[in-house]
Order: structure tokens, then C-alpha cells, then sequence
């Protein structure tokens, strides 16, 4: 498999908090499009295409499908015939933490679960080790040494290389950071979800991980699909909204809503960009961000979100405006 020779020109790279590593400031996550339920020749290109622009970050959770695992299994596959000479050119991360199997071992953050969920991955993904393991939310009633210190023994025995952690707010974040630092596998990379819409970390969390070192892969940048052109005059019919199933809900669109995405995306074209590119672009800013996951139905819009590392800066009017527009309230 030929890929572009010059693919690495083009695309930034980013340092992830005080470590070593550096992550593509455009990441593809492949929550949605990399099911059973998906068309093979359409994720096929679309990781064709991520890997011919320099993304170099693939990142999965073990029930990501649909059904749970499939995105692995396909992600497997393709890594073993499509990639097979460069998987020392690629980042892979994956997680656990939400439902996966049924029982009191199959969800949540004991070390059983970690370890066991970890494995299966490696096994659905034909793999040694992944790049990047994530604990996905905080567990409440698991004490937070355990969660951490299973993420410590999976780095240890070879599992991964690197942990995260993702949906954590900034008290327990910090509590996590202290106890990974202490037992010598400090937290790569924090994924919380963020955008335009919900903007949560801004009240501390994006400090505490400059603070610490910790560097900061936001997912959801587009809010779900809000942040696009989909939705500027109603709601499309095979859109995510029309859909029975799905986490964005008809009634979250509200007039209001709409009302901002339109002014939004007036500003958006002032400035040359979609605005799915502008929402992109605006999260990217940001110093603290590494870098900013990405889902892709196709290989045209990953192209198309790609698109916003041509224009990362915005002037004082224009974030004034921004403000302006996401402070309008129902």
C-alpha cells in the first residue's frame, strides 16, 4: 500500500503536556462510521486519507461500533493489511471504562476490568501494545488508587505505553495526575469533550493541565454535528438529530440554538472557513491543546475539517463576536 510520500509537510504536530510525544493537531476518532453497521469501502478511504494528510492519530474505546468492539476488529484489520509497514508511524489509543460486558466485571474502573478490557482490545486489534491506554470516566465507587494503579501495571507490563484519562473534572483529574506521578507513569493527555457549546474546562481544568503537564485532546469539538452546516435550517433527515438512537436530541436544537449556529457560521464564512472549520480552528487556539479528535463519515469531510489548520488565528473582534453570540441565552 502506497501512501502520500510527502504526507508529514503539511499536517502540525503538537507536544502532549511535558512528555515526549507529539500528536497530529488533527486526530481521527472513530466513535461513529467504523461499525459493523458502516460501509468498509467508505472507513477504508476515509483512513486512506487520514494517514495521506499526516493524522497519525487513530483513537478507539473497546465499545465503540456498533456493536461494542466492531470498530476495533474493522481498525484491526485494515491496520494488518492496509498498514502493516507503519504501525511504528502511528499512534493508537484506546479505553475503558463505560458498559461492555454484562456482570460486575464488565463496566466502571476496577483493575479487573481495565486489564481484562484491555486485553480483548489487544485481541480485536491484533495488536502487542497500544500507544495510548485511557481510563473513559471516573468511577465512583472504585477507590481512585486502584483505577490508577491498574493503569501503572498496564504500562508496566508492556500493555501501553502511555495513559490517559478522559471525563474527568478538575478535582479528580488533579488527584489522578498526583497519584500516577507517584507511582512513575505520569498521565500522558486528559480527553474531556468540548466546544463552542460546552465549554467546561475553561473553569480550571485547561490551567491544571499546563500546570502539570498534561496535554489535552478535547472530543465532541463539533458538538455532535451542531457545529456544522447540517443543521442551519432545520434538521436534515438522516442527520444524527433524526435519529431515534444517538446522544444529540431533536429538542436540543432549539430556535435559539439555530440562531447561534447561523451568526456563527456568517462569521464563519467572513473568515474564509466553514463552520465546522472555524469551530475547529477556534478550540485550536488554544496552546494547551494538543490536538482535537475529530469523527469523519467520509474521507471529503475529514478533508474538509482538516481544512482549519489553514486559518488558526482570530482577531480581538472576532472573538468578542464569538462571545457575543454563545452568551445569548433562551
Amino acid at each position: 500500500m502506497k501512501f502520500n510520500a510527502s504526507r508529514y509537510a503539511t499536517m502540525q504536530y503538537r507536544r502532549s503536556g511535558a512528555s515526549g510525544l507529539k500528536l497530529p493537531a488533527i486526530s481521527l476518532g472513530l466513535w461513529h462510521n467504523f461499525g459493523d453497521v458502516d460501509d468498509e469501502k467508505v472507513f477504508r478511504k476515509t483512513l486512506h486519507t487520514a494517514f495521506d494528510i499526516g493524522i497519525t492519530h487513530f483513537d478507539l474505546a473497546n465499545n465503540y461500533g456498533p456493536p461494542p468492539g466492531s470498530a476495533e476488529t474493522n481498525f484491526g484489520k485494515m491496520l494488518h493489511t492496509d498498514f502493516k509497514q507503519h504501525r511504528d508511524e502511528l499512534i493508537i489509543s484506546t479505553k475503558a471504562g463505560y458498559t461492555m460486558w454484562e456482570g460486575p466485571y464488565g463496566d466502571w474502573g476496577s483493575k479487573k476490568y481495565l486489564v481484562s478490557s484491555l486485553d480483548q482490545s489487544l485481541k480485536r486489534m491484533k495488536l502487542e501494545y497500544v500507544d495510548i491506554f485511557y481510563h473513559h470516566r471516573p468511577d465512583p465507587e472504585t477507590p481512585l488508587e486502584e483505577t490508577m494503579a491498574a493503569l501503572d501495571l498496564i504500562v508496566r507490563q508492556g500493555k501501553a505505553l502511555y495513559v490517559g484519562i478522559s471525563n474527568y473534572q478538575k478535582k479528580e483529574a488533579a488527584q489522578a495526575f498526583k497519584i500516577l506521578k507517584k507511582l512513575g507513569t505520569p498521565c500522558l493527555i486528559h480527553q474531556p469533550k468540548y466546544s463552542m457549546f460546552e465549554r467546561w474546562v475553561e473553569n480550571g481544568l485547561l490551567d491544571l493541565l499546563e500546570t502539570e503537564g498534561v496535554g489535552c485532546i478535547p472530543f465532541s469539538p463539533l458538538a455532535q454535528g451542531l457545529l456544522t452546516n447540517k443543521y442551519l435550517k432545520g434538521i436534515p433527515k438522516h442527520s444524527r438529530a433524526a435519529k431515534k438512537h444517538g446522544f444529540l436530541k431533536k429538542d436540543q436544537i432549539t430556535e435559539n440554538k439555530r440562531w447561534q449556529i447561523q451568526q456563527l457560521n456568517a462569521l464563519a464564512e467572513a473568515r474564509g472557513q466553514s463552520l465546522a472549520q472555524m469551530a475547529l480552528s477556534w478550540i485550536l487556539k488554544d496552546n494547551r491543546i494538543t490536538s482535537v479528535l475529530v469523527g469523519a463519515s467520509s474521507s471529503a469531510q475529514l478533508l474538509d475539517s482538516a481544512d482549519c489548520l489553514k486559518n488558526l488565528n482570530f482577531n480581538s473582534d472576532e472573538l468578542t463576536r464569538i462571545e457575543k453570540i454563545l452568551n445569548v441565552k433562551e
